[in-house]
């Protein structure tokens, strides 16, 4: 493929030497050779004991980064992808390294606009209003105790539980005082529609069997549960007026008819984005099929790397590791790699696409406008300017990103703007 280039960058003489004698610095600095105190082992020392071939590996990871440099620097390459690197030869007087850099493929652009792509109409029902309405206010909804009546479907109920199969106490099958939401599912099949209709002190028996996709040793099993209810818990929804209406931030809103035109103007507004993320992703779609680009394994690899691990910092944040969460889903690192590399190819395509359309239509952005764009996002993030840029990647960042957007209104139309 046109865009792999074979650079190979050789080390030698002096450089190579100062390489190696801070290879053996950094061995020798916890060393301990007979007859020397620790970290005092001369050089020569050293090499007749250990052989010189025993600093290759740290040298080589020395000098790796500063050739590698070179490569792109003396070929002017922009790299889009990390490299592959061998060290084709090696001794006391030099090293040379061999590296494989991708660099962006070739764009050809087909049709790009005009492309036939409609918006679909938003339009909000009284249905929709009515289900936001009841989730908004199953938010601020007590849990109660029910003195009277029976569980319901919804309702927590409060029970002693004890499982037997063939005869035998169900290992961690029982619990006591344990709260069930009816209707989690967190049971096996049958176990809470048998709770439905029970009352606070009725003790009921179960007769389940183990569903075919549960463990190995209790799959398709018949198991007897039995159940004692001890308290039933409901959830109370609070009140539509001028409090509730106050908890949520309306508080110029008093009428119910107030409150619903608010909501149905927050899901009309939340459908318009969602509408246009969709209309935004038609259009690259459609003008990605115009457009051919070869992309290398490599690229797609490394997009998929990308995803990968921001998918571990969001797994971080809910406070479990990527491994864990394999583990948990009887998932391997390559499945997971499999699994997104066609989203990662989209990802890839539809980059190169709006850069291809910027350059094209010769979008450029001016550092005064970059300032301002960054000037207006440090306020929304409620931050200085010189703290945002560092976080954002500076300002060619802010400069790449805005061209993205200038490009994604071209393709959009006026659709987008």
């Amino acid at each position: 493929m046109k865009n792999v280039h074979d650079v190979e960058v050789e080390i030698k003489g002096s450089e190579w030497s100062n390489i190696l004698d801070a290879a053996f610095n950094k061995k020798n600095k916890d060393l301990r050779v007979d007859g020397f105190r620790k970290g005092k082992c001369p050089k020569n020392v050293y090499i007749q004991k250990f052989g010189i071939e025993s600093l290759y590996m740290d040298a080589v990871d020395e000098a790796c980064n500063d050739a590698y440099t070179k490569a792109i620097k003396d070929n002017d390459l922009l790299p889009v992808c990390e490299p592959k690197m061998d060290v084709t030869e090696i001794d006391k007087d030099h090293v040379k390294f061999k590296f494989t850099i991708i660099t962006r493929p070739e764009v050809k652009l087909g049709k790009y606009k005009d492309l036939g792509v409609k918006k679909d109409p938003v339009k909000v029902s009284a249905k929709e209003i009515d289900e936001e309405i009841a989730r908004l206010a199953s938010r601020f909804a007590e849990i109660v105790v029910k003195d009277n009546g029976n569980v319901l479907e919804g309702n927590t109920a409060v029970i002693d539980f004890e499982g037997f199969v063939d005869g035998k106490p169900l290992e961690g099958g029982n619990g006591s005082n344990y709260p069930l939401e009816i209707g989690s599912h967190t049971f096996i099949p049958g176990f809470e529609e048998g709770i439905v209709g029970m009352a606070v002190g009725e003790t009921k028996e179960l007769n389940l069997k183990f569903p075919e996709n549960y463990t190995k040793d209790l799959a398709n099993k018949e198991v007897k549960f039995n159940v004692t209810v001890r308290e039933i818990k409901e959830r109370v929804l609070p009140e539509l007026n001028k409090d509730f209406y106050a908890d949520l931030g309306y508080d110029n809103i008093e009428t119910e008819e107030e409150f619903k035109k608010e909501v149905k103007a927050a899901i009309t507004e939340r459908k318009n984005e969602e509408n246009k993320n969709k209309y935004l992703d038609d259009v690259l779609e459609a003008a990605a099929k115009n457009m051919e680009v070869e992309l290398n394994p490599e690229i797609i690899d490394d997009e998929v790397h990308r995803m990968l691990n921001q998918f571990g910092e969001q797994l971080r944040m809910q406070g479990i590791s990527l491994d864990q969460y394999l583990q948990f889903t009887g998932t391997s690192h390559e499945d997971m790699h499999k699994q997104m590399e066609p989203e990662a190819t989209k990802r890839v395509k539809y980059r190169y696409l709006i850069e291809e359309v910027a350059n094209k239509e010769k979008i450029e952005i001016s550092d005064e406008d970059a300032n301002k764009e960054a000037e207006k996002m440090a306020q929304e993030y409620d931050v200085d300017k010189a703290e945002f840029l560092s976080h954002f990647g500076g300002l060619e960042v802010v400069k790449y990103d805005m061209k993205m957007r200038k490009a994604l209104e071209i393709l959009g139309g006026e659709e987008v703007k």
